[in-house]
């Protein structure tokens, strides 16, 4: 028999590994325009292929859109994007991007966000959070220092750390709370388990 203290250390272990969720975004972002604006000038630099952009930036790509103080989008020469995006003073940057063929949305914040096109991957580094919703609902919960989310294999790696640190995680430890699988057995016996007056 394992004990409380053994079970605790074998799952903190198994979340700084890696969390798969189903994740999938809407394949077709990938290959949209990227556009940006906001309130501030901004700097296109066409002969280091640059674009800077400060002041309530949004950046939209198909279904996903990243939302930031400031972002700094580099092509690179074969022609993909590689966005950093930081949030405003006393403000996380936001990204958000709905997933294929569901009524599900992926949505996350950090301090920094770094977007690579090519890899289809996107990095939430400092007070790290991704949630998926069902609609409003949310389904699942990742946080911790830093979380990155790739697209391509629907995974999501997690790790702990100090920059994790929020009043809510006082103690920077990465943490994730998991809904059972919409529709599979598991999930129709939670939701049969709620007392009526909980549900919402």
């Amino acid at each position: 028999m394992v004990s409380s203290k053994a079970r605790h250390w074998l799952v903190t272990g198994l979340l700084l590994c890696s969390i798969v969720l189903p994740a999938q975004a809407e394949k077709a972002d990938r290959f949209q325009k990227m556009e940006v604006e906001s309130d501030q000038p901004g700097k296109v630099d066409l002969q280091n292929q640059i674009v800077v952009f400060n002041g309530n930036v949004v950046v939209s790509k198909g279904t996903m859109s990243i939302r930031a103080g400031r972002i700094e989008v580099r092509e690179t020469p074969d022609g993909y994007h590689h966005a950093t995006a930081l949030g405003a003073p006393g403000a996380l940057a936001t990204f958000r991007q709905k997933r294929e063929g569901v009524d599900e949305y992926i949505e996350g914040e950090a301090e920094k966000l770094e977007y690579d096109s090519k890899a289809d991957t996107i990095r939430f580094t400092g007070k790290a959070s991704v949630k998926r919703l069902r609609g409003k609902t949310v389904a699942d919960e990742v946080s911790g220092a830093q979380i990155t989310y790739d697209n391509t294999a629907e995974l999501f790696t997690v790790a702990g750390g100090a920059s994790a640190v929020t009043p809510g995680n006082p103690t920077g430890r990465v943490r994730a709370v998991l809904s059972p699988r919409q529709d599979s057995p598991a999930a129709a016996e939670a939701a049969s388990a709620v007392p009526p007056g909980a549900r919402r």
